[in-house]
């Protein structure tokens, strides 16, 4: 069933935003005075429940400092939480100002796994993000990607059919996982390519 709708739906980091920074997870692995690799490995283990608003910002800290036998203060949970926010402040500005021109010719939203405290930086430094039809963002939503609630959100949200949706993200099981639901969806790797498909899909659904 569809609508009849034209609703593109981005991820946000890797597609509109950069991944994080190069040395983030080493400078802040020295931060707390812990060896790198332990640090990089303990930041994405626990990252899941924080990404969903099961766990919040000091949660998240207290555990990985925990973890890895360091010392548990909040001078040190602020100043690691203030880095992570930092490390993922980067956008493309050349898809950022894509995407604004997209909304002359389709609905335009945004689904993106970031904590709620990350969301909240982002949405202040990146204020076109509340000129979009819809976003949602795992901190707020309580459903992070790859999980169908995630994506069940922005069909309801914005009233839509799965069918309306072409959804943009630059990893294989979001991608699937948005198709298994019924949405179109594009694997992203370089912006011309990502034109060509989006003009290719809005074509399709003109005639």
């Amino acid at each position: 069933m569809s609508t009849d709708r034209h609703i593109v739906l981005f991820d946000l980091f890797g597609v509109i935003a950069c991944h994080q920074r190069p040395g983030a997870l080493e400078q802040m692995a020295t931060l707390c005075g812990a060896p790198a690799d332990a640090f990089a490995d303990t930041y994405w283990a626990c990252r899941p429940p924080y990404d969903a608003a099961q766990q919040t910002a000091a949660g998240y800290w207290t555990t990985i400092l925990r973890q890895l036998s360091r010392p548990v203060d909040t001078d040190t949970i602020e100043e690691l939480r203030l880095a992570d926010i930092d490390s993922w402040s980067r956008v493309d500005d050349r898809i950022v100002a894509y995407v604004q021109r997209l909304r002359d010719r389709a609905e335009v939203a945004l689904l993106s796994n970031i904590p709620d405290d990350h969301a909240d930086a982002f949405l202040a430094a990146q204020p076109w993000l509340r000129n979009l039809d819809h976003v949602a963002f795992s901190g707020k939503i309580s459903a992070a990607k790859p999980d169908p609630a995630a994506f069940h959100h922005c069909v309801t949200a914005l009233r839509a059919a799965p069918a309306d949706f072409l959804f943009i993200d630059d990893r294989e099981e979001n991608v699937h996982a948005a198709q298994a639901i019924g949405m179109n969806a594009h694997l992203f790797t370089q912006p011309d390519e990502l034109t060509a498909a989006i003009d290719t899909w809005l074509l399709s659904r003109a005639g």
